[in-house]
């Protein structure tokens, strides 16, 4: 996983992500929303335009800290994320997410919508990207997403104080669903009770 990802741009700094970060970010709704941008797949330049319009997305926002480190959401082993993907359209209802957070540096030469996407762990091929990258601070988490007639990216502020996002959590750490992600649900729910009791980092609040 790591050399497809510094062929993209992103050199991997392993076992460094910050105490209490929060496990996963779904459920927020236009009201936590930031900032977003949307390109058309026949958009001419596509690549070159969601990696442009990325960059300033995390520059604006603050996902990017002095030393351009940030979080990004990393399948499990060896799935990809076309495999994710699979896996989360067998499930019925709301859908689960397998990955974790690592901790990456982004390089002076990246790209991460074509060579980063066609990875096969941030997209799904080339100008086809998907990942979820969060702030070390936990400020500010961008989704970007592959839709039917192009790719949507969004930024979300301090998603750990969004009540929209919280309600999430607490239903999926809940949910009972034989095919949901267990391992996820546990992570969840010590994350909610930590914050519940004080113990998460000041960055989670």
């Amino acid at each position: 996983m790591y050399r497809p990802l510094r062929r993209a741009g992103l050199e991997v700094i392993p076992d460094a992500v910050p105490d209490g970060t929060m496990p996963f970010v779904f459920g927020y709704r236009p009201t936590d929303i930031v900032g977003r941008f949307s390109h058309r797949y026949e958009t001419p330049r596509l690549v070159e335009r969601l990696n442009e319009d990325w960059y300033d997305l995390a520059v604006s926002s603050g996902l990017l800290d002095h030393r351009r480190e940030f979080l990004v959401l990393l399948p499990h082993g060896t799935h990809t994320h076309q495999a994710a993907l699979q896996k989360r359209s067998r499930l019925y209802g709301r859908r689960a997410a397998p990955e974790v957070w690592t901790r990456v540096r982004l390089l002076d030469r990246w790209d991460l919508m074509g060579r980063g996407a066609a990875s096969a762990f941030l997209g799904i091929r080339a100008g086809h990207p998907g990942f979820g990258m969060m702030a070390l601070d936990s400020s500010v988490y961008i989704s970007c997403s592959t839709g039917e007639v192009g790719v949507d990216v969004v930024a979300v502020r301090h998603p750990a104080r969004s009540e929209n996002v919280l309600q999430e959590l607490e239903w999926y750490a809940n949910w009972d669903y034989p095919r949901a992600d267990k391992e996820l649900q546990k992570r969840i729910a010590v994350w909610l009770a930590g914050r519940a009791q004080g113990t998460v980092s000041r960055s989670g609040r």
